[in-house]
């Protein structure tokens, strides 16, 4: 499901500095997609609203469904360089804007016959000032920022709306010369602060239909034999039904698993009868167990009901 911003939050004078993206009749369809990543129409649309009003478009789904695959097809698809900013836990919001290098200045005072002087030597920009920076809009991946400390959104806020910040150092604002099409990835590890969320555009990135299944595998294997994908998918959406799966596999291990399937030249006979290399799809020993005390219950039944 995708959802439009609070309308508190939509008009065009909170655009900051960056260029003014006001919607008009040419420019909603940007992102159609790319020949690499199959998307839902509510997907694209999710896209193009980011894109139109210029808000950060905020993804979420099961992990290992192409969130962010996403900020690479949007790349690709409008031919736009992508700068990925990859959260850990130890992220600050700081290191996104610049790093002041005072241990590179001290080596160099020391050891080096550098001009000290001029800071701005010394001052890096992080892959938020990098966007900034850019001749050209860019798409800009925060990936996994629910990996960072609970304050690590709000830090961003003003940035965000505004697109600029301040380097005290050297007294130098950095104003965006384009607003980033800014991709946002959550796990949801952490509930995000509803200031942070107001400000963007949503997608809940649902797990693909088997029709839809089917397009993303033909993308990966275009000469996948037939009856091998139809038996692989009934016998990966079967195991997906096992309840209590801690870790249900996703997209990114079925992938994997197809490829082993195609590799070893499995008949695709023995494929729902045994799941074969099932170590591909299930990734925690517990769910190991509920497999084999479950899956050929479901899949027998399944099966009988010309499922």
């Amino acid at each position: 499901m995708s959802s439009l911003p609070d309308p508190a939050y939509t008009k065009s004078s909170n655009f900051g500095q960056g260029e003014n993206l006001l919607p008009d009749n040419n420019t909603f369809d940007k992102f159609q997609g790319s020949p690499d990543y199959v998307t839902s129409e509510a997907l694209r649309n999710a896209v193009n609203v980011s894109i139109v009003l210029g808000r950060p478009l905020l993804i979420r789904g099961e992990p290992g469904t192409g969130k962010t695959l996403l900020a690479h097809s949007i790349a690709r698809g409008l031919n736009k360089k992508l700068i990925t900013w990859n959260i850990k836990s130890t992220t600050k919001a700081q290191e996104g804007l610049y790093v002041y290098d005072t241990v590179q200045r001290l080596n160099d005072s020391r050891f080096g016959d550098k001009d000290i002087s001029d800071i701005k030597h010394y001052i890096k920009l992080g892959k938020l000032g990098q966007a900034f920076r850019a001749t050209e809009q860019v798409v800009l991946l925060i990936d996994e920022i629910d990996k960072a400390d609970i304050e690590f959104p709000n830090d961003l806020l003003n940035e965000l709306d505004e697109m600029t910040f301040y380097i005290p150092e050297t007294n130098e604002t950095v104003a965006a010369t384009h607003r980033p099409i800014t991709v946002i990835t959550s796990n949801a590890e952490k509930e995000l602060p509803d200031a942070f969320l107001r400000r963007c555009i949503f997608h809940y990135i649902e797990f693909p239909t088997t029709e839809l299944m089917e397009e993303i595998v033909r993308v990966h294997f275009p000469d996948i034999k037939e009856k091998l994908l139809r038996t692989a998918l009934q016998a990966f959406y079967s195991l997906r039904q096992i309840d209590q799966l801690r870790k249900k596999p996703s997209t990114s291990e079925l992938i994997d698993w197809l490829k082993v399937l195609i590799a070893s030249g499995i008949a695709y006979e023995k494929v729902a009868a045994e799941i074969p290399f099932v170590g591909a799809l299930l990734k925690k020993e517990s769910d190991h167990d509920r497999f084999i005390n479950q899956y050929h219950r479901l899949t027998d039944g399944f099966l009988k009901s010309g499922g």
